[in-house]
């Protein structure tokens, strides 16, 4: 029987292209559901399957940017309420050139992410 959503783990959806990094952070981040998609195309197929309390998105992917795919998420009738945090292993800057903690409202977290940065992005983004 499912207890979802009265009570479970905070359930996260990994978009990325680089297949070594999603497997590192399942394997990592054990406090969590973790589902990996190698695919952006397929991430919002995903996400209607698996009911994620956040998306965590690399920005540069070959097939779909995450920029563009945060954009499908907004307009999605059942998926837009899903806060979404950006992976990057490229700076974001602003006009200025500093460093940019949050890009369009979202976290940015640079790669390589630490567990902690995890942890804090989840309480940040996830209201229960």
């Amino acid at each position: 029987m499912k207890t979802w959503p009265f009570s479970h783990r905070t359930r996260i959806l990994a978009v990325d292209d680089e297949v070594g990094f999603t497997r590192v952070l399942q394997l990592a981040a054990v406090q969590y559901d973790i589902r990996t998609e190698n695919d952006p195309r397929h991430a919002i197929e995903a996400a209607t399957e698996f009911h994620p309390d956040l998306i965590l998105m690399d920005r540069f992917m070959a097939k779909m940017s995450g920029d563009c795919l945060a954009k499908t998420f907004e307009a999605h009738p059942t998926l837009h309420h899903i806060p979404i945090a950006f992976l990057t292993a490229s700076v974001p800057c602003d006009a200025d050139g500093h460093y940019c903690a949050h890009l369009d409202g979202r976290p940015v977290l640079m790669k390589p992410v630490s567990i902690e940065q995890i942890d804090q992005c989840v309480r940040e983004c996830v209201k229960r």
